[in-house]
């Protein structure tokens, strides 16, 4: 919270609002969680936010998913499986992988 308060905010509230988005998709606990490097200007070793944000909520969400069960071999179920990496119940990450088309083999495409 400290990092967040002492940071000058170039980017003023949409920077904010792309900081707390990002954080709200990547938390995989019950705590919302940042790294402070996407506190760094772009051009001084930062993350592009625009760039990580690009598409919309669901393509975020989908690459984010993929991302996770490539990571655990696609197990989804089960201690460090992807369901408990996301916080999320088996079930709904099912529901949620079905709803966006997630298919094992579809990790490495853009």
């Amino acid at each position: 919270m400290s990092k967040l308060m002492g940071y000058s905010w170039p980017g003023n509230v949409r920077e904010l609002e792309n900081v707390i988005e990002r954080a709200v998709i990547l938390t995989t606990g019950n705590v919302l969680a940042f790294d402070a490097t996407w506190l760094v200007p772009e051009g001084e070793g930062g993350v592009d936010l625009d760039a990580v944000h690009e598409g919309t909520l669901e393509e975020v969400e989908r690459r984010h998913i993929l991302q996770v069960l490539d990571k655990v071999e696609w197990r989804i179920a089960g201690r460090g499986g992807a369901a408990e990496r996301l916080g999320l119940k088996p079930s709904t990450l099912r529901s949620r992988m079905e709803k966006l088309g997630v298919k094992r083999g579809l990790a490495r495409e853009g």
